[in-house]
């Protein structure tokens, strides 16, 4: 293919994917249509983990991102539910490659030490391999010249960022008191929480950092008793931080659970949903910073099929940064109504 039609075939794809989303609002249990004839990467399959549930908050914009990819692109993709588990992402890989798929697109959630054998096993075997959402530096490092690229954020800058804004814009002082929900035990993916509790403790809050159970982190709901059990215990607490997109959208159940009215407690996490919206609205859900996780759906399709059809090599793209709060939400509130933004 000539150079020129290339780069313009590559940005047209974007531009496409922006302005025509109306595939990616599907609910995770329906399908495209089969890819019409022509597509220019219809003759590839590929395997997709969009990380948490079926439906889940933050996973259901990945795959909607996803899914618009597959659309516009024409592979077939399988799509694999997680719950967010690293172990289950681990085992789930390994039946994926016994498909013998020509690409797998993962959550890096495992981390290097317990991911690294088996995708260099799948990179042996000639499958791609590219990563979304957390990363995996090691394997990203040797394997990036075959395509292993990622779509996501710089975990521990993004999580320094929502703490250091959390104080600014929450007015809090030295001294006060700080709840961080997170995953800090989890390898990579703890440099998020790691940047929050940074931030607090560089701005000299008190910070009791929390670890996020399985239970919870599969199901937010299961997590109010821990809430309400530690607001009961800490009442002077002035900040909490949930690292987590489907724990930031239930802040509003945790507070009521709690005891808590809208602003007794500032509150900032990450990822928007229609429920983090209302949240914001109502007053319960002070601040979010914005990582865009369709971007992380759409995205590493695109990677597989430009490494597959034109042996690109990987690519970086940090999707996170923005935040939002009360006085600019409304811009996105009908792409996040639509699990979109």
């Amino acid at each position: 293919m000539n150079p020129k039609r290339l780069s313009w075939l590559i940005g047209a794809l974007v531009v496409l994917a922006m302005l025509v989303p109306t595939a990616a609002a599907q609910t995770p249990t329906e399908q495209p249509a089969a890819a019409p004839a022509g597509k220019w990467c219809g003759s590839y399959h590929f395997v997709f983990f969009p990380g948490g549930p079926a439906g889940g908050v933050f996973a259901v914009n990945v795959y909607n991102g996803a899914v618009q990819a597959q659309a516009d692109l024409g592979p077939r993709v399988d799509y694999v539910w997680s719950n967010w588990d690293p172990q289950t992402m681990v085992a789930q890989f390994k039946e994926a490659m016994a498909t013998k798929p020509d690409g797998i697109a993962v959550m890096g959630h495992p981390g290097d030490e317990a991911f690294d054998p088996v995708i260099q096993q799948a990179e042996q075997a000639g499958i791609l391999v590219t990563s979304q959402n957390t990363q995996l530096p090691n394997v990203e490092t040797q394997y990036a010249a075959n395509g292993f690229g990622y779509v996501g954020q710089d975990l521990y800058q993004t999580g320094y960022a929502l703490g250091a804004e959390a104080v600014k814009r929450g007015n809090l002082k030295s001294g006060d008191r700080a709840m961080v929900w997170g995953l800090l035990a989890q390898p990579t993916r703890g440099e998020r929480t790691k940047g929050v509790i940074d931030a607090l403790k560089k701005a000299g809050l008190t910070v009791d950092e929390i670890e996020i159970d399985s239970a919870t982190n599969a199901d937010p709901t299961a997590g109010v008793p821990t809430f309400a059990a530690y607001v009961s215990s800490h009442p002077d607490v002035k900040l909490a931080v949930t690292d987590h997109g489907g724990l930031t959208a239930t802040l509003p159940t945790y507070l009521k659970g709690a005891g808590k009215n809208p602003g007794d407690i500032y509150t900032a996490g990450f990822d928007v949903s229609p429920a983090t919206l209302a949240g914001i609205r109502d007053g319960t859900i002070n601040l979010v910073i914005d990582q865009q996780p369709w971007l992380q759906g759409y995205l590493p399709i695109l990677q597989l099929c430009l490494t597959k059809a034109y042996g690109f090599s990987g690519l970086y793209v940090n999707t996170g940064g923005g935040f939002l709060d009360k006085s600019n939400v409304e811009t996105l509130a009908p792409l996040i109504e639509k699990n979109i933004r």
